[in-house]
C-alpha cells in the first residue's frame, strides 16, 4: 500500500468517527418533569341514573301474604 492509501484510509476513517460523534451529539432527547403546581381539573358533569329493583316472584308473594312484616 503506498503513502496515499494509508492517508486516505485514516482520513475515511477519522471522518467516520467525527460523524459517529457529531450524530451522538445531535441526538434528541426527550425531558420528562413533574409540574411545580397541582394539576386541576374542573368537570361539570350531570349524572342521572336509574335504579330498578326487581324482586323474585317468591319474595313478592311472601310479601304480599306478610303485611305487617315490615
Amino acid at each position: 500500500m503506498n503513502q496515499t492509501g494509508i492517508y486516505t484510509r485514516a482520513g475515511a476513517t477519522f471522518v467516520l468517527v467525527a460523524g459517529i460523534f457529531f450524530l451522538s451529539a445531535c441526538t434528541p432527547t426527550v425531558a420528562v418533569q413533574a409540574p411545580s403546581e397541582p394539576i386541576t381539573v374542573n368537570l361539570n358533569v350531570k349524572i342521572e341514573h336509574e335504579i330498578r329493583v326487581k324482586v323474585d316472584k317468591e319474595l313478592d308473594d311472601l310479601f304480599e301474604d306478610k303485611d305487617g312484616i315490615f
